[in-house]
């Protein structure tokens, strides 16, 4: 099948799961994909868990529909073989500091100097400079370090891990965010342009709301058991009659709605249980009351009642129930993928456009095999380009107009990112209907207060946009909107189905104002699901993905990985929708929808169990903290109160090493834990050793003396400790804005650099609401200053909340 991307030539080099999972986007989209390999083939064909003939499910995952190149890199005519295929591609994409994969000896310089319309994506894990870059790392390693571990768990520990390969997916994401939005630029006559990720850096995105949150309400948080999360309760899994059920209650109406449900009056009219956060002190006594009530019936009866409460909650599923998911089949949720001899279901694409449809499905390469696609070279706009037209410092996305109807975390992320990387984004509000994000208390102390200008959160998720309000329900400001709109290039919103639509402001209305509009919906799971009407937050989204199934202690409950996570995976999931949108509109004349179910968002991080149950029929082994492939592999205690690390060795020398730094030179020298599965069948006594050397240092202590003889090792951060991170600041990761009613704020840059230079200055604060009406009314639109302040009269247009009263 032709995509939007055929005629473009990728070459993937090195081995990680970042630079496979970025080059499995393009090849989604029709690029023709040639992986680079060293005889042996890449590493990542021996990551576990396998099939049952011993095929790597996470290299399915990461690499069907590519082509395979084996380069022995002591064969001097496979080398000139490789140069003539780097000096030939479109984007060459490059994971070799990660692994190098026996692929050294390349100049990509030069290259690109013959060669200035070329797109280059390099990964590492900590970045080029830091005292953090040259250590050791596994995914799990860097995950401690960006906290995303050490809140997992129970109360007394250890932190819980969640299985590979999260933090190199998410930061695939950003890779391929990076190589789209050149694109962008190219079709516009802009010049190939080189982009460093730092894969620690890129999983912030998961930390930035807890860690600025925490340090604006001076907060410590802490671990608070399995399935629980600061700062909401409740927001987890419990067990019901049959099957486990995800409940997320934030707004005080779910809370009542909730209680209604389960018949606890008492809890529903405490005033002091209002709010998300107030209940926090009183987990175990709440829990008591309603745990034996949500017993009494099954996961799937709760959840239709839930939904005519409009309450998120969704069952929680195992493995086996997506394979028999006929509606992510029919979606392209999952797919068939072919390995070797075997006949499998992987996750598919989850950018479900509506005109560039990703493939669905295929092979996976083995090692030297050539994949034949239909292909052409006629999308000259980008496959080829003029470069030089354009300023060379201009961003990416500059001359890119986002109509943005977004709100919360999802949605804002991906319009945020779409900023960030230069294009007008224009955040519509209603004085009647903020963003949630600047808190959801209308009463009139917190209005009339203007807390909603000062929520941090809200702050950091803003930067870089102009900010608006029109009230939709008013004939007036729906017309400004679809005027905006028709200005436009793109549209966003993250609301319910439907939502903009009852407004007037569906696609089909749109589209016949635009016709080159690109409009994504950003709902939970699906314009056409049958759970449309199911209200969902980052946390349901987890529960609802499989994820949790292959998480935690065998034998123990569904386990959730973070507070929410499905809303910045969805959100950059969105915007690397978008961008491809935006080529198709750029290079043929088109807008699109875009229906992008953020559940299967998360699809991804649990497909290889799928992988494995469609094949063999068994369900996924859950670990805890060991691993299936490295032994030792686990959180040990520290010095102090709930310090820990993760420690991961890696190969049989990071073993031996390990053994003679931790005092055990008999084990380094023992011929029985040569090898993984030797020390398996005695884990138990090394993680013993390993826990007494930990406990008597600091942690971080304890990291750097792992990392001085290269064993990988990671402290468990808090994300607010992250504000303090020598690495990040040594590195420039936190910018600091000077905002109205906040002051001087640090915001997280994009962990995307141009070449291995610094993050992309951040240009301008979140707006305060309403801040750009003028602006926006006068010199885009046209409105005169007596129209202007009619709508303001009428406040159909405003910059002050309104509150719970009026």
């Amino acid at each position: 099948m032709m995509g939007i991307l055929s005629g473009l030539r990728v070459v993937e080099i090195g081995s990680s799961a970042t630079t496979s999972y970025c080059a499995r986007l393009l090849a989604d989209f029709g690029a023709d994909v040639q992986k680079v390999e060293p005889p042996l083939g890449d590493p990542l064909r021996r990551s576990a868990p396998l099939t049952p003939r011993g095929q790597s499910a996470w290299f399915a995952f990461l690499n069907f529909n590519k082509s395979s190149v084996i380069i022995d890199p002591d064969d001097q005519h496979a080398m000139t073989k490789l140069m003539a295929l780097i000096e030939n591609c479109d984007i060459l994409i490059d994971g070799r500091d990660v692994d190098p994969a026996d692929c050294r000896s390349i100049d990509v310089e030069t290259i690109r100097q013959r060669r200035p319309s070329l797109i280059c994506i390099e990964a590492s894990w900590f970045g080029s400079g830091g005292p953090y870059a040259g250590f050791a790392a596994t995914d799990s390693t860097v995950r401690a370090l960006a906290g995303l571990i050490k809140l997992v768990g129970p109360v007394e520990g250890p932190p819980l891990y969640a299985p590979d390969f999260q933090a190199g997916i998410f930061a695939g994401l950003w890779a391929f965010i990076a190589v789209a939005s050149s694109i962008v630029a190219r079709t516009q006559g802009g010049a190939g342009r080189s982009w460093s990720v730092s894969i620690f850096e890129a999983n912030l995105a998961l930390s930035e709301n807890h860690m600025f949150e925490a340090d604006a309400r001076g907060e410590m948080t802490r671990r608070i058991g399995i399935n629980r999360f600061w700062p909401m309760f409740p927001a987890g899994i419990y067990e019901t009659k049959k099957g486990w059920l995800g409940v997320t209650t934030l707004t005080p109406a779910q809370w009542r709605s909730f209680c209604d449900m389960l018949g606890l009056s008492e809890l529903r009219d405490d005033p002091g249980l209002v709010l998300s956060a107030d209940r926090l002190p009183y987990i175990d006594q709440i829990e008591r009351q309603f745990l034996p009530k949500l017993k009494a019936r099954t996961a799937q009866e709760w959840f239709v009642e839930g939904l005519q409460r409009k309450i998120p909650i969704v069952p929680v599923p195992e493995i086996s129930d997506l394979l028999l998911d006929t509606e992510k089949s029919a979606r392209g949720a999952i797919v068939p993928v072919l390995i070797g001899e075997e006949e499998g279901i992987t996750v598919g694409s989850v950018q479900r456009l509506t005109l560039t449809n990703p493939r669905r499905g295929g092979k996976v390469p083995a090692p030297g095999e050539q994949q034949e696609f239909a292909t052409s070279r006629t999308n000259s706009s980008f496959a080829v380009g003029s470069p030089g037209c354009v300023a060379p410092n201009r961003h990416p996305l500059a001359g890119v107009r986002v109509i943005d109807f977004t709100m919360g975390w999802a949605g804002p992320l991906c319009t945020r990112t779409l900023a960030d990387l230069g294009a007008d984004v224009i955040k519509i509000e209603a004085i009647q209907h903020p963003d949630w994000w600047r808190g959801v208390d209308s009463r009139a102390a917190y209005v009339d207060g203007q807390m909603y200008e000062k929520a941090v959160r809200f702050c950091i998720m803003n930067r870089n946009k102009r900010g608006i309000t029109l009230d939709l329900r008013r004939p007036q400001g729906l017309a400004l909107a679809k005027q905006l709109v028709a200005r436009a290039d793109i549209v966003v919103d993250n609301f319910s189905v439907d939502v903009l639509r009852k407004f007037g402001l569906g696609y089909d209305v749109l589209k016949a104002l635009n016709p080159r509009l690109v409009m994504m919906s950003m709902s939970a799971f699906g314009s056409n699901s049958v759970h449309r009407d199911c209200r969902a937050y980052g946390s349901t989204l987890e529960q609802g993905s499989g994820l949790p199934s292959v998480v935690g202690n065998p034998g123990g409950a569904p386990t959730m990985s973070h507070t929410a996570f499905g809303d910045p995976v969805g959100g950059l999931n969105g915007c690397a929708a978008v961008l491809v949108a935006l080529i198709h509109a750029r290079t043929n004349g088109e807008g699109q929808f875009i229906d992008l179910a953020q559940i299967e968002c998360m699809m991804p991080f649990a497909a290889p169990w799928i992988t494995i149950q469609s094949i063999g029929g068994l369900p996924p082994t859950r670990y805890g903290n060991r691993h299936p492939q490295f032994v030792p592999h686990g959180c040990f205690r520290c010095a102090g109160v709930d310090n820990w690390i993760m420690v991961a060795a890696t190969n049989d020398d990071m073993w031996r090493r390990l053994a003679l730094l931790i005092g055990r030179s008999d084990w380094a020298t023992d011929a029985s834990l040569k090898s993984a599965e030797g020390r398996r069948a005695v884990e138990d006594v090394i993680e013993t050793s390993i826990a007494a050397w930990t406990l008597t240092r600091d942690a971080d202590e304890a990291m750097f003396e792992l990392q001085s003889v290269k064993i990988a090792a990671g402290v468990a951060r808090l994300p607010v400790d992250l504000l303090k991170d020598q690495h990040l600041r040594s590195r420039a990761f936190f910018q600091n804005i000077q905002r109205a009613f906040v002051g001087f704020q640090p915001q997280p840059s994009m962990p995307i650099c141009e070449g291995a230079g610094r993050p992309y200055a951040i240009r301008t604060p979140a707006p305060t609401l309403g801040q750009h009406n003028g602006e926006i009314l006068s010199d885009l639109l046209g409105l005169s200053e007596a129209n202007i302040a009619e709508l303001r009269r009428e406040r159909i247009i405003g910059t002050a909340m309104l509150s719970e009263r009026e």
